[in-house]
């Protein structure tokens, strides 16, 4: 994370650069808040300082990794007083896999630290004062709640007594490409991890190769599979052929009583983490039936589903009732995808017009309308912040708008179309407090006033969390102004598209290689990306700075564009 976005996270200002703290000292710290990552936080002389695994009301001692001028992060190495809330983690490979990274806590702590994360970022970011945050929606059963799964394969480093080189599987460890292998999972279904043990058999029994991303060699890239209510889902990535396709099947049906498809998938890119364009069906059907909130959906290896069949369907009527719609009302669903959200509004609302960027997302919903026999849902396929400034033009108005925007948050375009369209009440879906808090002090300026604000715990075990946040129109008399600035929200207008961190990890992810946020911001520079004042200024006037090396450059421009900021 950032500099700006840690400063955001913990609300702090230009007085709490008091810190002596440095890189190798330990102290002992009172936890009193958590970051937006569920890290706790403390203050020592007036700094932030940062603690992953450390739960508020803690006393403990860590040892200082990272000391900014007005933050500090920091490893837990001894708590001194626990929390009544502390756990211990039921995972073997949480301290290293990092996937679920709030197994230390109990599950009423993390519903708790979810609510206390909305509730901060509208506070600090939105300006909103005692603004109610309603209790966090739990599951009714946190664990083993995932629809779909992911596991990367790779060759053991030794061979075993036949001098072969096994094949693992598992997770990437956080923020890299070291595979953790695994063999229980907290949050995965027992279909996932069957299928996932079956693959990992028929390759060593074959000999078949994992691909090495360092050699650009071997033939197994990754395992994709999903539950629906009519069965599982294997999709098998590689490089090219599936050798001993057969036996890999017999295997899966074999092991695997509900499989109901067997997808090959094949990717060359190195780049690309996907299943790939080009895929064959090896067993079954190729799309599976699903149920959500009563609508029927068929499911394929690209679809985009949510991942949690509970809290989606809780999530969804939140954002639906939040609407009281009636059969007057047109609505908009903008970032629509397959259309989930926009059937259900559809059977409340005179009509519904879905906006997506994506053409098989919006081919996916046009054909769920017609399974579910809904004939008032429409759907484009174009970029919200065209299609919303062009509808409005034209003279289309809404009185409800459902805006459900991707973790960067909605672009300023589409927030002055929604302004202008006449809407009476906004739903918010976000899976970002911090973009949220943003976009709703931007529709507070323009009359638009929080009326509910309600997180649900989508991800148990980790520390994402969505919200809906139901904005209605102020009457006249009742309107408050209020002025919007960015540098109090701690982002500018191209970084609310991206953050350093996301750009980070995007290069690395499609690359390999490592990068700065002084390249990043060097290469955001030079294509007219203005950063704020004294943003990674050298500390001495004739302090000399690295340049960005024209390869990482390359790679950081692409990443520009993926985020649409170039």
């Amino acid at each position: 994370m950032d500099l700006n976005r840690k400063r955001m996270n913990a609300g702090i200002t230009a007085e709490d650069n008091r810190s002596e703290l440095s890189a190798g000292s330990t102290v002992t710290l009172e936890i009193t808040a958590y970051g937006s990552e569920g890290q706790g936080i403390a203050r020592h002389n007036g700094m932030a300082v940062f603690v992953p695994g450390a739960i508020c009301g803690e006393t403990v001692e860590a040892e200082i990794k990272k000391a900014a001028p007005s933050f500090a992060e920091a490893k837990l190495q001894k708590i001194l007083r626990p929390s009544a809330e502390r756990v211990i983690p039921p995972c073997p490979h949480y301290a290293e896999c990092g996937g679920c990274d709030l197994l230390h806590m109990s599950y009423a702590e993390q519903l708790r630290m979810k609510r206390e994360t909305v509730r901060s970022a509208m506070e600090r970011i939105g300006g909103f004062r005692g603004i109610e945050i309603l209790p966090c929606i739990g599951a009714d059963k946190p664990e083993h709640y995932r629809n779909k799964a992911v596991f990367q394969f790779a060759n053991a480093e030794k061979t075993n007594k036949k001098n072969l080189r096994q094949v693992l599987s598992g997770y990437y460890e956080q923020k890299s490409h070291k595979l953790v292998p695994v063999e229980t999972c907290m949050i995965q279904n027992e279909e996932a991890m069957t299928a996932k043990r079956i693959v990992a058999e028929w390759a060593n029994l074959f000999d078949i190769r994992a691909f090495d991303e360092k050699q650009k060699s071997g033939t197994l890239r990754q395992l994709m599979v999903r539950r629906t209510e009519s069965g599982t889902m294997a999709a098998i990535v590689t490089t090219g052929a599936l050798p001993h396709s057969d036996e890999l099947v017999s295997m899966l049906k074999r092991g695997l009583p509900s499989l109901a498809s067997c997808i090959h998938g094949i990717n060359r890119n190195p780049r690309d983490p996907g299943i790939g364009s080009k895929t064959e069906l090896l067993f079954g059907s190729a799309e599976l039936a699903e149920t959500v909130c009563g609508l029927k959906f068929n499911v394929g290896a690209h679809s985009f589903l949510q991942v949690n069949p509970e809290q989606t369907q809780k999530l969804y009527l939140a954002a639906a009732n939040a609407l009281n719609l009636t059969a007057n009302d047109d609505v908009a669903d903008v970032f629509c995808g397959i259309g989930t959200i926009s059937l259900l509004l559809a059977q409340r609302a005179r009509s519904v017009l879905g906006i997506e960027a994506v053409p098989p997302a919006v081919k996916d919903a046009r054909r769920n309308a017609k399974l579910n026999n809904i004939k008032n849902a429409e759907f484009i396929c174009e970029n919200a912040e065209t299609a919303l400034p062009r509808l409005v033009a034209e003279g289309k108005r809404f009185s409800a708008i459902l805006l459900d925007p991707p973790r960067r948050g909605a672009e300023k375009p589409a927030l002055d179309a929604i302004v202008n369209s006449g809407a009476e009440r906004i739903a918010y879906v976000s899976c970002n407090p911090a973009t949220l808090a943003r976009d709703c002090k931007i529709l507070a300026a323009a009359g638009y006033s929080p009326m509910s604000v309600q997180p649900v715990d989508m991800f148990p075990m980790t520390h994402h969390v969505e919200t809906v946040c139901l904005l209605s129109k102020l009457q006249s008399k009742e309107h408050i102004e209020i002025e919007v600035k960015m540098d109090e929200l701690d982002l500018t207008a191209a970084e609310s598209k991206a953050t350093y961190e996301e750009i980070r990890e995007y290069v690395f992810e499609h690359t390999g290689l490592k990068v700065s946020y002084l390249y990043i911001a060097q290469v955001k520079q030079k294509h007219g990306i203005i950063e704020r004042e004294n943003y990674n200024k050298p500390k001495s006037k004739n302090a000399k700075q690295p340049q960005c090396p024209p390869d990482k450059e390359k790679v950081i421009k692409e990443a520009l564009r993926h985020f649409g900021m170039i």
